[in-house]
């Protein structure tokens, strides 16, 4: 045991780093498939750095050759090359600056990246699903740049740097002079950014989604991810993350929480004491009279005999049971259907799953609603909110998804409130 002054001794000499807020991969509930492994993981967090690593835009040197910009962009600066024909392209050459820190996110595994992002597979429990799909996350994708002075403020932009601290926009990439004589342009499939209103918080709404651009400005979507035109400029706008800002990098949406809300958001141990208190409530199956248990966190993904199962057109909880069977034709395919026992509902029959990222919760209340049709359970105001976000799916499609599998939701509004059986002694 440490006497109160050793421990005061111990307690200074390790300061603990700032942190500036984390992101969270939608489609993932508390941790990657095959486990988080060094810079791939569900979540990462931002903290400050022991010596400063941003840039900021210097010197603009223009009209000259491909092979001159190869020639400028040195390699020990970063810089930015906008090819704009054969025979101009601009190169913009950045500096250190010592009051911000620069964090990069994108599916290359090379030193640059800081966050290795890969497709999410909705529903997929195995990674080996995700690996056969061509990605369409750009391999530097983003980069957010955050303030080492409080408030700390976070601003995202596309593109990060390579290897050779370069950031090169081709010749069929979206770009363009700005009235102040600058360049700037948009990546292939651009980076989408989407700030809630009202915070991340019990009175959440969702915002507009946008575009953000190499330089970190705001733009109407395009007409498709690829588009060659740009979208227009939203000059009231920021690139600034707040609490529950969405960053979509097609293929994959992760969500910014700041330090400050993760610290109002429910822990892993605060979900655990609300799992121990609906199993401790003893709840039944109304027709098999046997207990039901939601399964402890780390067997998340495996189906318990004890799991609690939900008929998702009435929200009636059950035991596994195999009656109920009805075959349906749909859609010229033949489907099954279950018939609850208690109300006659038709429609799918599900296992429960408790969501476990505490990240994606926006209130700290009981689980009382599932999200349709993956069955994962969390507060009523987090299945409401989730449920009215259109997350960009594809290149140029939209759908409401459960925030823990990413499965799109179906049912009239995407969730089910759940009706449990008290035990009847």
């Amino acid at each position: 045991m440490f006497s109160p002054d050793q421990e005061n001794i111990s307690t200074s000499s390790t300061k603990v780093p700032v942190k500036y807020g984390e992101l969270i991969v939608l489609g993932y509930n508390g941790s990657l498939p095959n486990g988080d492994r060094g810079r791939r993981k569900s979540r990462f967090a931002l903290f400050k750095r022991p010596k400063s690593n941003g840039v900021k835009p210097s010197t603009v040197h223009v009209a000259c050759t491909p092979q001159a910009a190869k020639a400028i962009s040195n390699k020990d600066q970063h810089s930015i090359s906008y090819t704009l024909s054969r025979v101009q392209t601009v190169v913009v050459e950045y500096t250190q600056d010592s009051n911000t820190d620069m964090f990069q996110i994108g599916r290359s595994t090379e030193s640059p990246i800081d966050f290795v992002v890969t497709d999410t597979v909705p529903g997929s429990q195995s990674n080996s699903d995700t690996q056969s799909v061509q990605s369409t996350i750009s391999r530097f994708a983003c980069r957010i740049i955050c303030q080492r002075t409080p408030p700390y403020t976070a601003r995202i932009y596309a593109a990060g740097f390579d290897s050779s601290k370069n950031i090169f926009l081709g010749e069929k990439a979206a770009k363009w002079k700005t009235s102040d004589g600058q360049m700037d342009g948009l990546t292939t499939n651009g980076v989408l950014v989407m700030h809630p209103r009202h915070g991340f918080t019990e009175d959440s709404k969702p915002g507009v989604w946008r575009e953000i651009s190499v330089c970190g400005n705001v733009f109407t979507l395009r007409e498709t991810r690829s588009a060659q035109q740009r979208g227009k400029m939203v000059e009231n706008e920021t690139q600034e993350l707040v609490d529950g800002s969405l960053i979509d990098l097609c293929g994959a949406t992760l969500l910014w929480r700041t330090a400050e809300g993760l610290s109002r958001t429910p822990t892993v141990k605060h979900l655990e004491a609300l799992r121990q208190e609906l199993n401790a409530a003893r709840p039944q199956c109304p027709v098999g009279f046997n207990t039901l248990a939601f399964p402890s966190m780390r067997r998340k993904d495996i189906v318990d005999e004890k799991q609690p199962w939900v008929y998702l057109n009435c929200g009636h909880v059950h035991g596994y049971h195999n009656w109920g069977n009805r075959d349906v034709e749909r859609d010229g395919r033949e489907g099954r259907e279950r018939e609850c026992p208690m109300c006659r509902a038709r429609g799918p029959y599900v296992p429960l799953w408790l969501g476990c990222e505490a990240g994606f919760y926006l209130d700290a209340a009981p689980p009382t609603h599932a999200f349709s049709p993956c069955g994962h359970v969390c507060s009523e105001k987090t299945v409401v909110y989730w449920s009215q976000i259109p997350l960009p799916h594809g290149t140029h499609t939209f759908h409401a998804a459960c925030p823990f599998c990413a499965q799109q939701l179906s049912g009239e509004q995407g969730y089910i409130r759940l009706i449990f059986q008290g035990p009847v002694d």
